[in-house]
């Protein structure tokens, strides 16, 4: 049965047959250092970067550096961390800023040949002589300019000579074009800002649409592949490189694809950095954050991610994917190779009566069941142990199948108890609870008591030998399911889930004392965890990735 193929990789073959060389396939991902990467980037990524196995070519990281006012080393720097950790290597690193001067040149061809001239109306009134979707726009009082005039007021700007805001250079395309795009772009404005990389040596700075497409021409990209809003901007894309492309040159191609919208969340770099700036997130890298470091942090594999966007799927139309897909994934990679630990939240203390005084022994636990080599590690056990407050009730119906008085329940690896008493407080909360254990149905003893089945098996830890550790559970940042809809900041911010973040205190097995930051467990019962970069040798925190199972549809429909 032959592999059925996504329409990007349908329209590589087909140019392939049709006698494009298969060695000069290049692909391209060009993130704008304004920001972190996000779960939409993964998608562009895991497309870039299969086509380019798949093809057996190179992938370009290029930094669209064109707007010095937003754009930080930081986050260069966390771009090329999370591609990385995702699992892949690109062949190049380049910049935008590295053709600034070749860029600038170009920019005087097409003023030499008429097809761009200095505009020097405000931006107010370039967007209203631009007209509208159903009405054509209004040529600039400027377009008449001689070639001359243009080429002079061009090198003045480029000098230096003129302030931000009196002047932009505009392609000469058309005002009466339907695509509104093409009504003469500006393709340059002037800009005294510093940039991370060329510093003050450039006061004028290239738009988007004009870097974009003429770096992928330098680069000889063969396939420029980008999300869905840029398909208004191929007409342009092609009319630029039309202007200075040689005919025997590689011509770029762009074709779109939709891209990934997760429900419950957004993935607008601007909303994002709103979030971050307003202080409604700890940073990017908030475990609540769709940031690639904040899902990394949240304990999210790479291979989970990567999973997530196969499983999503390579469309033409935009659609929103439900954020428990993500979560599926996240727990079928976390099955196969997490530790398994014991770790209590709400503790209630249990006094095993019949147990000896200063008595302690060693349980043998497997490390991970999935993975018969992960081996076992060894959990001390004594009189006095842990349980969840929830696994306990004074008064239990039929369908209650962990502790309550007169009840058996077995202890994860370890002994049967039964509950006899309940010793209270003087404010009657519960003090302890008094059990008896089968001195014989200890866990792969070999006895015939330990295989006695009872209905009901908990998670515990030595009341003696436990250490208190810091959890952080999460849930969705925005209880709406589509806040990208949001028109204003303050109608985002009236979406957040208030209680997308709850601070407990745990008790957890002795083993989870070597635990390291990053280093991802399954506590038992409960989901699956990581230990946080906040840790200090003194005091765990540990991140909820996610549940043992989705509890977030089931909350939904009570």
């Amino acid at each position: 049965m032959s592999e059925k193929k996504h329409f990007l990789e349908q329209i590589i073959d087909e140019d392939v047959s049709n006698g494009f060389p298969k060695s000069k396939i290049k692909f391209r991902f060009p993130p704008e250092p304004n920001g972190f990467l996000h779960i939409g980037h993964v998608k562009a990524i895991c497309i870039n970067f299969n086509l380019a196995k798949k093809f057996n070519a190179p992938v370009v990281l290029r930094f669209d550096d064109t707007n010095p006012e937003k754009e930080e080393q930081v986050f260069i720097d966390a771009i090329k961390k999370d591609v990385s950790w995702l699992g892949f290597n690109w062949s190049e690193e380049r910049f935008a800023s590295d053709y600034f001067e070749q860029l600038y040149l170009w920019a005087e061809i097409l003023i030499s040949n008429d097809k761009a001239y200095v505009d020097s109306q405000s931006s107010d009134q370039i967007a209203d002589q631009k007209g509208t979707p159903t009405s054509v726009g209004l040529n600039s009082p400027f377009r008449g300019r001689t070639i001359e005039e243009n080429l002079k007021l061009f090198r003045e700007m480029k000098a230096g000579l003129h302030d931000e805001g009196s002047h932009v250079l505009r392609a000469k395309i058309s005002m009466n074009a339907n695509n509104m795009l093409l009504r003469d772009p500006v393709i340059y404005r002037v800009l005294k800002k510093e940039h991370p990389r060329t510093k003050a040596s450039w006061v004028i700075y290239p738009m988007y649409d004009w870097a974009h497409g003429e770096s992928d021409y330098i680069e000889q990209i063969s396939h420029s592949l980008c999300t869905l809003e840029f398909k208004p901007h191929r007409e342009l894309y092609n009319w630029f490189l039309k202007q200075i492309a040689d005919p025997n040159k590689i011509k770029p191609k762009q074709r779109e694809f939709a891209r990934l919208n997760l429900s419950h969340t957004i993935t607008s770099k601007r909303k994002l950095m709103q979030l971050v700036q307003g202080g409604h997130v700890s940073g990017w890298d908030d475990p609540r954050m769709p940031t690639v470091s904040g899902l990394r942090r949240r304990g999210y594999p790479a291979e989970a991610l990567v999973a997530f966007v196969e499983a999503a799927g390579v469309a033409k139309r935009e659609n929103i994917i439900e954020a428990s897909l993500l979560e599926y994934c996240a727990r079928e990679e976390l099955n196969k190779t997490t530790q398994r630990v014991m770790v209590v939240s709400d503790p209630v203390k249990i006094v095993i009566t019949n147990y000896p005084e200063g008595k302690y022994e060693v349980i043998n636990a497997e490390n991970n069941p999935e993975d018969p080599e992960s081996g076992e590690r060894e959990v001390l056990f004594g009189k006095e142990i842990l349980i969840e407050k929830e696994d306990f009730k004074e008064e239990a119906g039929k369908k209650f199948f962990r502790l309550t008085i007169g009840k058996e329940v077995r202890l994860k690896g370890a002994y049967i108890i039964l509950a006899n008493k309940i010793i209270y407080n003087d404010d009657q909360t519960i003090k302890e609870i008094q059990c008896t254990y089968d001195t014989k149905s200890k866990s792969g003893s070999g006895s015939e008591q330990s295989q006695r089945k009872v209905k009901g098996t908990l998670h515990w830890v030595s009341k003696t030998h436990a250490f208190e550790v810091e959890i952080r559970e999460y849930d969705r940042l925005f209880f709406e399911a589509s806040p990208a809809s949001a028109k204003t900041n303050e109608e985002l911010i009236s979406m957040l889930n208030k209680d997308s973040m709850r601070v407990l205190k745990g008790y957890a097995e002795p083993f989870l004392k070597t635990a390291i930051t990053g280093s991802k467990y399954q506590f038992q019962r409960k989901g699956y965890f990581v230990t946080d970069k906040e840790s200090t040798a003194t005091k765990l925190i540990f991140n909820k990735t996610v549940g043992l199972r989705d509890n977030w549809a089931k909350k939904q429909n009570n």
